[in-house]
């Protein structure tokens, strides 16, 4: 059976805004999660346009080694032009970082060149950044080739959309996201290397709100044989009814949708080995256990007033296995400090 990398999705909804959207808080947003295929390291990287502030976007960049070194990037730049070589508004740029959409859900690609501030997972997740922490050069170039169709958060498990018509919605906003397979070069300091990994590509139109979050655990990851799995939910709580959806993919065909029936919840955080195992269930009964342990730990940094008790957000990478066969893959996770053993 053929697979559809659109997934019946708009190839419009590929490109860019061509300039500032209308209203406050509407986003035009394009991250990814790579994962190097032996665990080495592991990068994220996005690029934020806020209407609000569309001169500049800001530039997300964390490249976390196993060894515990991370290169951060957190700071807005000057907007690129969105129009690409073949006169479309393909291009989400600022400053040093650019992603280009060369084919709608088949290929993409990002490149930096600039300067990233040293740091370790250690400090990273204490919560802040030093101002006179060290920089180093940094310069990619790569290739993203989608190897599984788009999901669309909302649109597999008739539950999971209901929910997403309120406020939960708001808080994820928008979005589809696709699997990839990369290919890389990249250059630290001088020092040049090439690598091979797996990613996950989000992309993110529309308004979105953070206030009133309580919390999520959203995991990700394609295998060797063409096989993936992807799942997002947020903690059940008294009165509302909690999103909950995923989807498992044969390497073949369309997404099957499973809903989540044990979570790897928050609840400290480590640089790494954290235990990230999930249950899935599909309708038909089908359950699956993708057994899961994090070989890299980072820490979302945003605004430094935050409302009491708002989620800390954790940014990971884990080794996976799933019937026996092992890949890399991510998983952002976030609790209330209240109920992490901090």
């Amino acid at each position: 059976m053929a697979v559809d990398l659109s997934g019946g999705i708009s190839r419009d909804r590929e490109l860019v805004f061509a300039e500032r959207p209308q209203g406050e808080g509407i986003r035009d947003a394009v991250n990814v999660w790579i994962e190097e295929s032996n665990a080495a390291f592991a990068m994220r990287i996005g690029v934020e346009a806020v209407s609000d502030l569309w001169d500049t976007h800001q530039v997300w960049l964390d490249i976390a080694f196993a060894s515990g070194r991370v290169l951060v990037v957190r700071d807005h730049f000057a907007t690129l032009s969105p129009i690409g070589p073949e006169g479309q508004p393909t291009v989400l740029g600022s400053g040093p970082l650019r992603f280009r959409c060369v084919e709608p859900f088949r290929t993409w690609t990002a490149s930096f060149d600039g300067e990233a501030i040293e740091t370790t997972a250690t400090d990273l997740i204490s919560g802040s950044l030093a101002p006179d922490l060290p920089r180093c050069s940094v310069t990619f170039e790569v290739e993203m080739e989608m190897a599984a169709p788009p999901w669309q958060p909302g649109s597999l498990v008739k539950e999971a959309g209901q929910a997403l018509q309120g406020e939960q919605g708001e808080f994820m906003s928008p979005r589809y996201e696709q699997l990839f397979r990369a290919t890389g070069r990249m250059r630290i300091a001088g020092d040049p290397f090439d690598f091979t990994g797996n990613g996950l590509r989000i992309r993110r139109q529309g308004f979105r709100k953070f206030e009133g979050f309580w919390g999520h655990a959203w995991q990700s990851a394609l295998f060797p044989s063409g096989k993936a799995f992807g799942c997002n939910i947020y903690p059940p709580r008294e009165g509302v009814a909690n999103y909950n959806e995923g989807f498992i993919f044969s390497g073949d065909g369309t997404l099957k949708p499973v809903q989540v029936v044990k979570a790897p919840w928050l609840t400290r955080l480590v640089t790494s080995g954290d235990g990230v195992t999930v249950v899935l269930q599909a309708a038909d009964g089908e359950t699956i256990t993708i057994e899961g342990e994090t070989f890299i730990n980072t820490r979302s940094l945003g605004a430094k007033e935050l409302p009491a008790d708002f989620p800390i957000v954790q940014q990971a990478h884990a080794r996976y296995s799933w019937d026996g066969e092992t890949t890399v893959g991510m998983v952002e996770r976030s609790s209330p400090p209240s109920k992490m053993q901090l």
